[in-house]
């Protein structure tokens, strides 16, 4: 394998949204990558020109799951990693967005968009699976503690839940496995 850290990286912009049912469990697709291998991440993808990272998570969303339904809420995080997209070194900076949705799949035909994207599956994940040690790898690594630290005010209660203050991870190596995980 060759060292990365060495490699020119080209800029992408991106963005997810981190979809949570009434019971906390959150949406994640499954994929494949060189340098992470198989990996669960967040709807969501690169921005397109003149897009807000806002208007790109909502496109990513209705485009990998087909939920035309659901809209992506206040900012969770933001980092940047690199991976190799399309054979293409980047170094992506991604907006990750908190939604809420009930427990459910993808609706309609999204398979043309996960055969490009190389999605390999879906599925909900609890706190304990986010929890645990031997899980496969998350992108962002950091995912089930941002989650914690949320879960609650975001879903808890009638109305509208209480405000977020998004956290910046900053760039995270694909090494990097937080402790606990």
């Amino acid at each position: 394998m060759r060292n990365l850290r060495t490699v020119a990286r080209t800029p992408r912009q991106a963005a997810r949204t981190a979809v949570l049912d009434p019971d906390g469990a959150v949406f994640l697709l499954r994929s494949d990558n060189v340098e992470v291998g198989v990996h669960w991440t967040m709807p969501g993808g690169g921005l397109e020109a003149g897009e807000s990272p806002a208007e790109g998570a909502r496109r990513e969303l209705w485009e990998e799951t087909g939920w035309t339904d659901l809209e992506p809420g206040p900012l969770l995080c933001t980092w940047e990693h690199d991976f190799t997209w399309h054979g293409i070194p980047v170094r992506q900076h991604e907006h990750i967005f908190l939604g809420r949705g009930p427990g459910r799949g993808p609706v309609g035909d999204v398979s043309a968009v996960h055969t490009a994207d190389k999605i390999l599956g879906w599925r909900w994940w609890t706190p304990a699976d986010l929890a645990d040690e031997n899980g496969d790898a998350l992108w962002p690594p950091q995912l089930p503690q941002l989650l914690d630290s949320v879960r609650e005010v975001w879903l808890g209660g009638a109305g509208s839940p209480a405000p977020v203050q998004p956290v910046d991870l900053g760039y995270v190596p694909n090494s990097t496995r937080p402790a606990g995980r």
